[in-house]
């Protein structure tokens, strides 16, 4: 993928002079003096050796990863077990003290005198007690919009019975990666106790675009199959489809199978071009998987109680909009800086708004 296309070409500055428009990197260079010129180049040869210096380092994060995955997988392991109802924590493991202490302190006497007036009207219908977490990972997935946009309904029935994500990363010696580890109890819908996602990475940079660099990729990623029980195959669809004869004019039925919308379908990934050259919408579909699988592993996964309860999905709010309000100010700005080109000449034509795009 050409994360870093079109970097080549920026608004620059020739010494000695102003550029009304942007120039490339190319013009650049051939309006240097010879000997300017040279020393150029040999400054890009340093900045490529800090490229693969900086490669290295990311290889060594990527150790360090590793072996602080190993510090937390005994947590995770603990969640899993609260999640599922194998465990019952502690009072002491229960204990937290929220910033909103008081509101949820007023909530709960509310809740008191409202459980007492129901207690009242069904003493005779038994106590419920779900067991651990009832859909804890479904709810994440319905509440991400990410996720959300993914999911279909019928998924919503096997997802209850997702008990654990866990990332686990390639060993030493190995080539970089990171799979994705969706632990399933046993269900009506496939055999598999774990479907598992691959995802392949480098860090070294390009050898054609060196200077694109900016620290590992996922280059490729690899799912697995899923053994479906019959019928229960929600990746597929049976559509009826009627023939007429050429010849004697008779129609007939058939069936056949079509895919089917379906988070599942994560686990059947498009594959990267060996040789880069890829269609429009393939390159988004992949680029899309990429970005899904990189956000499992650095946000959902360590932080899937917060994601739970919404307040995960408040952070990433907030910073979205923080980026949003920095990108309008910039763009004020630029206004801005028009308006005072623009003053005193009236006859000049005015813009015209450009039209907006939803993102």
């Amino acid at each position: 993928m050409e994360a870093n296309k079109g970097k080549g070409e920026q608004g620059m500055q020739i010494p000695g002079g102003q550029m009304d428009r942007p120039v490339s990197f190319h013009f650049m260079e051939s309006m240097l003096p010879k000997v300017v010129k040279r020393r150029v180049h040999a400054l890009k040869r340093l900045q490529v050796q800090c490229a693969h210096i900086e490669a290295k380092f990311y290889e060594e994060v990527h150790e360090l990863e590793r072996k602080y995955a190993a510090l937390y997988q005994p947590m995770f392991e603990k969640r899993r077990d609260v999640v599922t109802g194998t465990v019952e924590p502690t009072d002491a493991e229960c204990e937290w003290h929220s910033e909103r202490e008081e509101e949820e302190e007023l909530a709960e006497q509310v809740k008191e005198k409202a459980s007492i007036e129901d207690a009242k009207k069904e003493e005779a219908k038994p106590e419920e007690d779900p067991k651990g977490i009832p859909e804890f990972w479904l709810t994440i997935f319905k509440s991400v919009d990410m996720l959300s946009d993914m999911l279909q309904e019928h998924d919503e029935a096997i997802l209850k019975h997702l008990k654990d994500i866990q990332v686990k990363f390639s060993e030493p010696g190995q080539p970089m990666s990171f799979t994705l580890e969706f632990h399933f109890e046993p269900n009506g819908y496939f055999n598999n106790a774990v479907l598992t996602k691959v995802y392949k990475m480098k860090s070294e940079p390009d050898a054609t675009e060196p200077f694109s660099f900016e620290g590992p990729e996922i280059i490729d990623c690899e799912g697995c199959q899923i053994d479906w029980h019959k019928g229960k195959d929600v990746t597929v669809k049976t559509i009826k489809k009627k023939q007429k004869h050429k010849g004697r004019g008779t129609v007939r039925t058939v069936t056949k199978q079509v895919p089917n919308d379906s988070f599942f379908n994560f686990f059947n990934p498009i594959k990267a071009s060996p040789e880069g050259e890829m269609d429009e919408d393939s390159e988004f579909t992949l680029a899309t998987d990429f970005e899904i699988g990189h956000f499992f592993r650095e946000r959902i996964v360590p932080r899937a109680v917060l994601y739970f309860t919404g307040e995960a999905l408040e952070d990433d709010e907030s910073f979205e909009e923080e980026e949003m309000e920095e990108g309008d100010e910039e763009e004020q700005d630029d206004e801005g800086d028009d308006d005072d080109d623009d003053e005193g000449d009236t006859n000049k034509e005015q813009p015209q708004p450009a039209e907006c795009k939803q993102q």
